[in-house]
């Protein structure tokens, strides 16, 4: 990091947390604090969904997932523009004619008390784990560049969003929204042309990707039903879009966004903007992941990516037993450059005999590579314990740091920052809106002044940001890609929760006990079904959804409970 980096990254976080507190930093009641008085045109909606959903673990875990998994994990979203669908005929009319803070706050209406208060929980638990894990992303940057302990890191960044969030409440947030969003997808335009722009003179974007196809990673389509099967079309049709259904519909996060919108008819738009902007967008920073590893065949990639680990690891009584692994890696480096160009040149020349040659060549170095990572993982975790073992999310960081230009530098690390802080400070957001209004509010009704509450509302604020910020602390523990470590712990709770709002918006004969203790045992099965690995997460969602309402039927039947 030079100076230049310094000032594009100090001045662009600056810029957007100074804008968005002085767009709004009069806050006098509830409404204004999390609902922004409900003034916002579908633009500024639809671009502050997109910024909640894209944290810094989009910009720094998804480029690795494609790293070393390839496109397939697009196809988690194919079933988002078919929930925005749902959403803008169902949930969205719902929640603007009851004018509620809160989504859970409808589960009181048409259940009782103990069902709104039980669903506030399983989103608090769910969203303040997620939420640690966002800080976490970003605070992987400075531990990284400057080998600073994770602790303070953690805190940096929790403290930094709490800041403006406090101030500013929900208009705050989706003023900052806008900015992050048009300097997030300028920068990731740039950073896709500067890896194209890096690779051999001869190669274009084209050709890279039809090399990335040969090696397997251009797999983007997978029409192979397997429930065991993370990704394929199947999973994000079906368990994607209850997913999703589920995190816009029902997660305070989201609901919280297209609430602020003026009218129906400016949150529908919104939502519908997300729905068909989301999956391109996806599309092209799993991209930039693919043409990373196309870089790393013809340039050699550091044996593990994260360089606070291995530099602890040479510092340790390992030391001669990682350079083995460092020496052998670099063999493997150039018999791997050489087998790319074999494969680039039968691709010119259209052998299809050497094409599938150097492809089984490629395989079989890939392998060997794979091999000698997990031998250096195995080292970190006996020199150190509580260190971070995998490194996929430190793929594209790493490639940042060692070949993109001083001051670019400093403004994508400005765009991860500023990411993690739009989709943190939504969560915040969500979390205080949420215990405030479902469960303090509920357990103590006394009558307070506007002024009160809104003290109240920000204390609350402060105790989740430390709560995240200790998540955060013991996310690197968690030994899993981010993007798909968040999804999991959604998977485990929106099935049931959605379940629980499909009962309440299509069902109207069954009572508040039943979904209550339906929704109880739904929850534990989806967690015994999650640990046995019957079926891939993303199944959870329609198979936890399909329990609340099978279960609560036949409790229904059995207490005959009066609606």
């Amino acid at each position: 990091m030079t100076t230049l980096d310094w000032i594009f990254l100090i001045g662009t976080l600056g810029f957007i947390i100074l804008y968005g507190i002085l767009k709004n930093r009069k806050n006098t009641n509830l409404n204004g604090f999390f609902l922004g008085n409900q003034s916002l045109p579908w633009y500024h909606v639809g671009l502050s969904v997109m910024a909640t959903q894209a944290s810094a673990i989009t910009f720094l875990s998804a480029p690795g997932q494609a790293f070393t998994d390839g496109m397939r994990f697009v196809q988690f979203y194919f079933g988002l523009p078919l929930a925005m669908v749902v959403l803008s005929i169902t949930f969205i009319p719902i929640f603007h004619r009851l004018k509620v803070y809160t989504a859970y706050e409808y589960l009181e209406g048409r259940f009782d008390s103990r069902v709104r208060v039980f669903t506030a929980l399983l989103f608090l638990v769910q969203r303040g784990l997620s939420t640690g894990i966002s800080i976490y992303a970003p605070s992987i940057i400075l531990s990284t560049i400057f080998g600073w302990d994770i602790f303070w890191t953690n805190a940096i960044m929790g403290g930094l969003v709490l800041t403006y969030t406090l101030i500013g409440g929900t208009k705050a947030i989706s003023y900052t929204h806008i900015q992050q969003m048009l300097i997030v997808t300028s920068a990731m335009i740039f950073a896709g042309y500067m890896v194209v722009h890096l690779l051999p003179p001869e190669m274009g974007l084209f050709d890279a990707v039809r090399v990335a196809g040969k090696a397997g990673k251009v797999n983007v389509i997978d029409f192979k039903f397997n429930p065991q099967e993370r990704y394929n079309v199947w999973s994000g049709l079906l368990g994607g879009f209850f997913l999703q259904l589920s995190y816009f519909g029902t997660d305070q996060s989201q609901v919280g966004r297209y609430l602020t919108a003026k009218s129906i008819g400016q949150s529908r738009l919104g939502l519908l903007f997300n729905g068909l902007v989301k999956i391109p967008m996806q599309f092209g920073i799993l991209l930039i992941g693919v043409l990373v590893f196309v870089f790393y065949q013809f340039n050699a990639a550091p044996l593990f990516f994260n360089s606070v680990e291995t530099d602890k690891l040479i510092e340790s009584p390992y030391a001669q037993e990682y350079r083995q692994l460092e020496a052998e890696h670099e063999a493997i480096a150039e018999q791997k450059k050489e087998e790319i160009y074999a494969l680039y040149a039968a691709m010119e020349s259209k052998d299809d005999k050497a094409i599938s040659a150097a492809q089984d060549a490629i395989v079989e170095t890939e392998s060997l590579f794979k091999g000698l990572k997990s031998k250096v993982s195995s080292l970190i975790e006996k020199s150190n314990p509580g260190g971070d073992s995998n490194d996929v999310n430190y793929v594209f960081l790493r490639f940042i740091l060692d070949h993109l230009p001083h001051g670019f530098i400093g403004l994508l690390i400005a765009v991860i920052f500023s990411a993690s802080m739009g989709s943190v400070a939504s969560a915040y957001n969500s979390l205080a809106a949420t215990t405030m209004v479902d469960v303090f509010k509920k357990s103590s009704p006394k009558v307070r002044s506007d002024s009160s509450e809104l003290m109240i509302s920000k204390l609350i604020t402060v105790f989740w940001a430390i709560f995240c910020i200790i998540v955060a602390y013991y996310a690197n523990k968690l030994g899993s890609s981010m993007i798909e470590l968040v999804n999991v712990l959604g998977s485990w709770f929106y099935g049931i929760i959605l379940g629980i709002f499909l009962v309440a918006f299509y069902n109207k004969s069954i009572g508040g006990k039943a979904i209550f203790w339906s929704a109880i045992l739904s929850q534990i099965l989806i967690i015994l079904i999650w640990n046995a690995e019957w079926v891939a997460y993303l199944w959870l969602n329609p198979i936890g959804c399909a329990l609340v309402f099978g279960f609560a039927w036949l409790f229904q039947q059995f207490t005959r409970e009066k609606k």
